[in-house]
C-alpha cells in the first residue's frame, strides 16, 4: 500500500507534462500568426500609391481640310493664275493629325515679264497624353521647333523673326530671300499655335522674265492674311474634348509626321520652279 503511492505520483506528473507542452505551443502558434498578419496589413497599406493626375484634355480633336481652309477669293489674289485653284493635298496617314494643302501660278504680263506665286499651309494636331503631357504643351515644343526651322532654311539669306500679334494663342513670322532658278525669291512664313494646333504657312514669289521681284511687305502681308484664315477655320472646325482628359498612348508617332512635312517640302520645292512647268513669255 505505502509503495504503490509514490508511483501514482509519478505517473499523473509524467502525464502533466504533454497538456504543459501543448498549452505553451498553441500560445506561441497565437502570437506568431498575429504578427504574421499584422505585417501583412501593414504591408498592403504601404504599397497603395496615390492615383496620378490626369493632363488637360486636347482643345481641338479633329482638323479642317487644309485645302478648304483659304477662302477662294484670298487664293485668287494671293496665287494669280493658280494651276489648281482647289489647291495640292499633300500625304497624310491621318487627316485628323495632320495635313497639308499647296498652290502655285505663274501670271504672265507680256512684256513685263511674269510673276510667280507659292503658297502652302499645313496643320498638326496633337492629343492629350497621360505619358507626354496635355496636346497644348506638346504643340507648344513643336511651334518652337518648327520656328527654328524655318529661321535655318539652306540658303536663306537676311533671316528676321518677329512675332505676330492677333494670330492664334502665339505666333510668329520668319522672313528671308532665296536665290534659286536664276531669281530672286522673296519668302514670308507665319508658325502659328491654338490649343493643341499648330499651323505653318509659306507664302513666297518671284519675278520672271524682266517683272520685278515682289516686295516683302506685299509678302508679309498676304502670309498673315492667309494664316489668320488659316487659324480661323481650325478654331470654328475643331471642337473639344468632353470625354477621356487623355490617352494612354501617343495617337501619332514622330516618324509619319517628319515623313508627312518631307512630302510637303518635297511639293514645295518642285512648286518653286515655274520653269520647269511654264515658260514665262518675254
Amino acid at each position: 500500500m505505502h509503495r504503490s503511492a509514490p508511483r501514482l505520483s509519478r505517473i499523473l506528473a509524467c502525464a502533466a507534462v504533454p497538456v504543459m507542452l501543448v498549452a505553451v505551443g498553441c500560445s506561441s502558434d497565437s502570437g506568431s500568426d498575429g504578427k504574421k498578419n499584422a505585417g501583412s496589413s501593414s504591408s498592403g497599406t504601404a504599397s497603395a500609391k496615390p492615383s496620378e493626375p490626369t493632363v488637360e484634355p486636347a482643345k481641338f480633336t479633329d482638323l479642317p481640310d487644309p485645302c478648304t481652309s483659304i477662302g477662294k477669293k484670298t487664293i485668287e489674289d494671293l496665287v494669280p493664275e493658280a494651276k489648281k485653284k482647289g489647291g495640292t493635298p499633300g500625304g497624310s496617314s491621318d487627316l485628323s493629325v495632320r495635313g497639308s494643302c499647296s498652290w502655285n501660278g505663274l501670271d504672265d504680263q507680256g512684256v513685263k515679264g511674269s510673276q510667280y506665286r507659292w503658297m502652302d499651309v499645313g496643320f498638326t494636331r496633337f492629343d492629350s497624353d497621360q505619358s507626354l503631357g496635355s496636346g497644348a504643351e506638346r504643340a507648344t515644343e513643336d511651334y518652337a521647333k518648327q520656328v527654328a526651322k524655318t529661321k535655318a532654311s539652306e540658303g536663306a539669306e537676311k533671316v528676321a523673326a518677329e512675332p505676330a500679334a492677333g494670330i492664334g494663342d502665339q505666333a510668329t513670322l520668319v522672313t528671308y530671300g532665296l536665290s534659286k532658278t536664276d531669281e530672286d525669291f522673296v519668302y514670308a512664313t507665319v508658325v502659328a499655335r491654338t490649343g493643341n494646333v499648330v499651323v505653318t504657312l509659306t507664302y513666297n514669289g518671284a519675278g520672271y522674265a524682266g517683272a520685278k521681284t515682289p516686295s516683302s511687305a506685299d509678302i508679309v502681308k498676304g502670309a498673315q492674311k492667309a494664316a489668320e484664315e488659316a487659324i480661323a477655320k481650325v478654331e470654328e472646325f475643331g471642337g473639344s474634348e468632353d470625354s477621356s482628359p487623355a490617352k494612354g498612348g501617343s495617337g501619332e508617332t514622330e516618324k509619319d509626321t517628319k515623313k508627312d512635312r518631307a512630302d510637303a517640302k518635297g511639293d514645295a520645292e518642285g512648286g518653286d520652279s515655274p520653269k520647269s512647268k511654264a515658260t514665262p513669255k518675254s
